[in-house]
C-alpha cells in the first residue's frame, strides 16, 4: 500500500493523529479498545513506523515541550490542540507543562528541557524580558515564544517567535468603540507585572482615546488576571464609581464575559446600556448572549507556524524566525452606536 503515514492510519482508524502517536509511543493514556483498533488497522495495512524517527526515539528523545502560562486561558487550550496534532504528524510526542507557580518562567523552561530531554520547546505566554544573551545561547535547544511580547529587548538571533501586534489590535478595538460615539470607555486589563501583553493593550486603548480627543483618566481602568472572576470583579469596581460608563474594553474575552455577567446582574442590558468588546475570539465569545465583539487572534495559524518554525530548526538546521500575524476586528452584538 505504498508509504503510509501516521495521518493515513489516523484517517483509517477514525481517530486523531495524536492518538495514533500515543499508541506508537506506548503512552498509557489511550483507551484499550482505541489502542486495539489502531493496532488492527496497522496490522491490516502492514504499517511500519518511520524508522529514522523510531531510532531517534531509542537513542535520544523525540519529545517537544509546550510550556503554558495561564491555566485558565481557553485561547491557549485551542492552540495546544493544534500544536499537538502538528507534532504528532511529524512522529514526535508533545509534553505539556503548566507554570502557574514559579514566577521565573525561564527557570521553569530550563528545568523542563533538562528533565524531559526535550528536542524543542514552544512557550505560550510568560515573561522572558530579563534574559541575557548568554542564557539563551547556553540553552542549546530550539525555543519558540508564541503569543509573548516580553521578548522585545532580547537578542532575537537566539530564539524564534510568533506574535501579534497587541498595541495596534487594542487600538483597533477601542477606536471602533469611539467611532460608535462612546466617550466614557472603561478598560479592564492585566496588571503591569503580568507580562507586557496587558500593558501593550492598555497602550492601544490610550492611543485610541488620544486619536479621538478623549482624555485618559485612570479611574476608568481596572486590573485583574485573565479569569472570568477577575473580569466580573473589575467591572463591578468600574460600575461602582458612577462614571457614567457607556462601554468597556476588556483585554481578553474571558474578562469580557466576566464583565458582561456583572453588567447583566445589575439589571443593565448589553449593548443598550453598556457596550462591551473583548480580545482573542475564543469560542465562548461567539456563543455568549449577546455574542461579543472582539479581536480575533488566528489561533490555528499561530499554532501551526510555531511548530513549522521549530521543526525547520530541528530538522533543516535553519535559523531562527520571527513571524507577526495579523488580527481582525470581529463585529457582533455587544456594541451599540450612541445617537
Amino acid at each position: 500500500m505504498g508509504n503510509l503515514t501516521i495521518k493515513d492510519i489516523s484517517r483509517m482508524a477514525g481517530v486523531g493523529v495524536s492518538t495514533v502517536s500515543r499508541v506508537l509511543n506506548n503512552h498509557p493514556d489511550v483507551k484499550e479498545e482505541t489502542r486495539q483498533k489502531i493496532l488492527d488497522v496497522m496490522g491490516k495495512v502492514n504499517y511500519i513506523p518511520n524508522n529514522s524517527a523510531r531510532n531517534l526515539k531509542r537513542n535520544t528523545s523525540n519529545n517537544i515541550g509546550v510550556l503554558i502560562k495561564g491555566i485558565h486561558n481557553p485561547f491557549f487550550s485551542a492552540m495546544t490542540k493544534i500544536i499537538e496534532e502538528k507534532i504528532a504528524e511529524k512522529e514526535y510526542s508533545m509534553i505539556l507543562h503548566y507554570n502557574d507557580t514559579n514566577p521565573n518562567d525561564f527557570e521553569t523552561a530550563v528545568e523542563f528541557i533538562k528533565e524531559k530531554r526535550l528536542k524543542g520547546l514552544i512557550c505560550l505566554g510568560g515573561y522572558f524580558n530579563n534574559l541575557s544573551k548568554n542564557q539563551l545561547k547556553d540553552l542549546n535547544t530550539p525555543i519558540v515564544f508564541t503569543s509573548i511580547d516580553s521578548i522585545k529587548n532580547l537578542d532575537n538571533n537566539f530564539f524564534s517567535s510568533v506574535t501579534i501586534e497587541n498595541e495596534r489590535a487594542a487600538f483597533d478595538a477601542v477606536n471602533y468603540i469611539c467611532s460608535l460615539g462612546h466617550k466614557n470607555i472603561g478598560v479592564i486589563t492585566s496588571g503591569e507585572k503580568n507580562t507586557s501583553v496587558g500593558m501593550l493593550r492598555l497602550e492601544g486603548y490610550k492611543r485610541a482615546l488620544l486619536q479621538n480627543n478623549i482624555e485618559y483618566n485612570k479611574d476608568f481602568s481596572e486590573k485583574g488576571e485573565y479569569t472570568f472572576e477577575a473580569g466580573f470583579n473589575a467591572a463591578n469596581k468600574l460600575l461602582d464609581k458612577n462614571l457614567n460608563i457607556t462601554a468597556i474594553f476588556a483585554s481578553s474575552d474571558i474578562m469580557a464575559i466576566g464583565a458582561s455577567k456583572a453588567i447583566l446582574k445589575r439589571g443593565l442590558r448589553i449593548p443598550e446600556d453598556i457596550s462591551i468588546i473583548g480580545f482573542d475570539d475564543i469560542e465562548y465569545a461567539k456563543y455568549f448572549h449577546p455574542s461579543i465583539t472582539t479581536i480575533r487572534q488566528p489561533v490555528e495559524d499561530m499554532g501551526e507556524k510555531s511548530v513549522d518554525i521549530l521543526f525547520n530548526i530541528i530538522k533543516e538546521k535553519s535559523g531562527n524566525k520571527h513571524i507577526v500575524i495579523n488580527t481582525e476586528l470581529i463585529k457582533r452584538d455587544s456594541c451599540k452606536r450612541l445617537i
